[in-house]
């Protein structure tokens, strides 16, 4: 069990989080952004997986198939695309297209997941290079995809401070 490690990882990723929120003026988001990590499922499983260089949720699913984490935090925090699908009428569960303000709260999550977890070796690239490894499967509407793949190729090619300067002037 890694406690305080874990702990520790959780503060700092709302702390970058919060920041950056905050510079998009994006202020309760920021404030209340990943909360639900501190309540006991995702909490413990988080201490219990602790690795310190990728998700206890992914670590969890590995080692048991699924994360129970996981399913009650994208439940719970509108910044994941996982949150925005619903069942549709014959059409069974189909993704539903993001509003901006949660997107943009999530290119601040990306950069500060990718922050605490590649440490020293961070690059604006990181954040990019993690929604290549997951888009083909990612149940996300096309507008959002679209979007969340412009900002991500901004952020690795002009750098963070351009990047949140444009959702701030341009989106929000």
């Amino acid at each position: 069990m890694h406690f305080f490690a874990h702990l520790k990882t959780v503060n700092r990723h709302r702390r970058l989080v919060s920041k950056n929120c905050f510079r998009l003026g994006l202020y309760w988001q920021g404030l209340t952004h990943d909360l639900s990590k501190y309540s006991p499922i995702e909490f413990m499983v988080g201490a219990h997986y602790f690795q310190g260089d990728h998700s206890p949720n992914d670590e969890q699913r590995r080692r048991e198939g699924y994360s129970e984490a996981w399913l009650h935090h994208k439940g719970r925090n509108r910044h994941h695309f996982e949150y925005w699908t619903d069942y549709v009428k014959n059409k069974g569960i189909q993704p539903v297209e993001m509003p901006v303000k949660y997107v943009a709260e999530m290119i601040c999550d990306r950069i500060a997941a990718s922050r605490v977890y590649r440490g020293e070796a961070y690059s604006d690239g990181d954040p990019y290079a993690f929604f290549i490894r997951a888009k083909d499967h990612a149940l996300m509407h096309e507008n959002t995809f679209a979007l969340l793949e412009e900002l991500l190729i901004m952020l690795r090619d002009k750098g963070e401070t351009e990047t949140l300067n444009y959702i701030r002037k341009h989106l929000l």
